[in-house]
């Protein structure tokens, strides 16, 4: 995959400009803000991507290392080619990024690897731009088909799927609906039926924005739909994650990512990261999503709550 939508987490067409404007207060506070030493003298400078999972995740990774006392401040809502270039340009010195992004969009590698390799080739490509990946969790926030819950009954898997739909002959409708970046790209939709052997015809895809996707969904217009696997509305919407069995989809996992003169002048850093990681999983992810996506419940109360459950606070 070359390219991952980033506000892929948030629906209607008014959201845009709200995002764009809040990139470009973004960029202006970046460019406004000095840059810090090499040496990594002053604050943590923690930063965090424009969808709810970054939101949270920058909030949550702010309030705990401050709880264990280093001095840290926060810029999130940034896109995520901001996010890096501010991360190469010293101009912050933690984030939350995901394998498959800098993989695929900033290094350009387009050999198809699992989630270990992926993890090794990023970790071992980004040294050499200052930039260290820690562990990662156990959040894979790729992309997936959901069905609606009656209409999934005991299929579970893309496999069984395809073989049901072979099953009931052409004359059978199968309403797909994708985002339309999906439905074009060389490596979305038709590779993808080349390999599940799924009989999609052009009547069965629906092409609508993403927010819209979880909507034909939850009102149960359509059999099959293109959703990210930590979505809040995945568990909203009682929606059904149909396995990617053939693991067509890259890997996408969230791991804490440190300048490494940062990390020289405050190795405290890699041990309290990694343990914030390991109680991080999709599970987790997707409840704290729903919690402010679905119930509202501003992101700071969520990321706070999720710390002091695990004792991280």
């Amino acid at each position: 995959m070359k390219l991952k939508s980033v506000n892929r987490l948030v629906e209607g067409r008014a959201f845009w400009l709200f995002a764009a404007v809040g990139a470009v207060l973004a960029a202006l506070l970046l460019s406004s803000a000095p840059a810090r030493a090499q040496e990594g003298g002053g604050p943590v400078r923690v930063g965090g991507k424009n969808f709810t999972e970054q939101l949270i995740l920058s909030s949550m990774t702010t309030q705990y290392l401050k709880a264990k006392g280093v001095d840290a401040t926060l810029t999130s809502g940034l896109g995520s080619t901001l996010m890096r270039q501010a991360m190469e340009s010293n101009q912050l010195d933690v984030v939350w990024d995901y394998t498959g992004t800098a993989l695929i969009v900033f290094n350009k590698v387009e050999e198809k690897l699992d989630g270990p390799e992926s993890y090794k080739r990023v970790k071992e490509l980004d040294a050499a731009r200052g930039l260290v990946w820690l562990e990662p969790s156990r959040v894979n926030n790729t992309y997936a088909f959901a069905m609606p819950k009656e209409r999934a009954g005991d299929i579970r898997t893309l496999s069984a799927y395809a073989e049901k739909m072979r099953a009931e002959g052409e004359d059978k409708k199968h309403p797909l609906a994708v985002d339309m970046e999906f439905a074009a790209r060389p490596d979305g939709l038709e590779p993808l039926k080349a390999a599940y052997k799924l009989p999609f015809t052009r009547k069965d895809v629906i092409q609508l924005d993403p927010g819209l996707v979880y909507t034909a969904l939850k009102n149960n217009q359509v059999d099959l739909g293109l959703v990210y696997t930590t979505d809040g509305r995945v568990k909203g919407f009682d929606l059904v994650l149909l396995e990617d069995d053939l693991h067509y989809f890259p890997p996408y996992n969230a791991v804490p990512v440190v300048r490494r003169a940062v990390l020289d002048a405050h190795p405290e850093l890699e041990g309290l990261l990694n343990a914030l990681a390991a109680q991080l999983d999709n599970a987790a992810m997707t409840d704290m999503n729903y919690k402010v996506d679905i119930d509202q419940q501003p992101v700071d109360k969520v990321a706070g709550d999720f710390l002091r459950a695990h004792g991280l606070l």
